[in-house]
């Protein structure tokens, strides 16, 4: 569980070190090195008490990759506006019955 935990935090700081603050990425970092440390140690209460560290850290990630998101959201709906691409367009339905029967008679 500690293992998978920590693979899974290090993939997710990997793909989204650009969308964290710099404090944030290191707290995780910090409690990612330290859990590796007691997995190579073997103590199961050090590895519970590093696990639950990793897991603080990771929730502060999540939290700032959540803002992350929501700022670029807000900035998007913000900026959408000015890059609005609708065209109104009248349009007549063609039914392809009508047009055989038009083409026979």
């Amino acid at each position: 569980h500690a293992e998978a935990l920590a693979n899974g935090t290090e993939k997710t700081l990997a793909e989204n070190a650009d969308k964290i603050g710099a404090d944030v990425k290191a707290e995780v970092e910090a409690a990612l090195e330290a859990l590796r440390a007691a997995l190579t140690g073997g103590d199961a209460a050090d590895i519970k008490a590093k696990s639950e560290a990793l897991t603080q850290a990771s929730m502060k990630m999540g939290e700032a990759l959540y803002k992350s998101a929501q700022a670029e959201a807000e900035a998007e709906a913000a900026g959408g506006q000015a890059h609005d691409d609708v065209v109104d367009a009248d349009f007549e339905e063609v039914d392809d019955d009508k047009k055989d029967q038009d083409k026979s008679a």
